[in-house]
């Protein structure tokens, strides 16, 4: 159990350092081979795809480096309180609306853990977020 607990914390803690970080590298570490990525942002920067769900490690690095190589696209912000929930299978944390400095995108991470990969990635949006995801679709920023 402590090496599940482990493996949990690390994924937490190193999935927002190397998003923060912009490392695909490590960013990539963190996923199995057959991962699968779920979020409307998916189908809002890459419509012809039809439907929001990358599977496999290749498209979920493509995705996470086209991202990384546009800073300016708003969602940059990622404050998050510190606190997560886990049951040694499932790991999920928000990053909220309200922030210290403000109001930025408000996402709700939730992932599949297995062998300390991640199996499963769903991101849940907020009613910010949707607004940004809005304004991504129609060219607006």
């Amino acid at each position: 159990m402590a090496d599940t607990e482990a493996a949990i914390r690390r994924i937490y803690e190193q999935w927002h350092e190397t998003v923060i970080g912009r490392d695909i590298t490590g960013l990539m570490a963190l996923y199995a081979e057959d991962a699968i990525l779920e979020s409307p942002l998916v189908s809002a920067v890459q419509p012809g795809l039809g439907s929001g769900v990358l599977q496999g490690k290749a498209d979920i690095r493509d995705f996470f480096a086209a991202g990384f190589r546009s800073p300016s696209n708003g969602l940059g912000r990622w404050y998050r309180t510190g606190t997560f929930f886990a049951n040694g299978r499932q790991l999920t944390w928000e990053y909220p609306r309200t922030t210290p400095d403000g109001d930025q995108i408000d996402l709700v991470e939730v992932m599949d853990v297995a062998a300390g990969l991640i199996t499963h990635h769903r991101v849940y949006w907020g009613w910010v977020g949707f607004r940004t995801l809005s304004n991504l679709a129609s060219g607006a920023r």
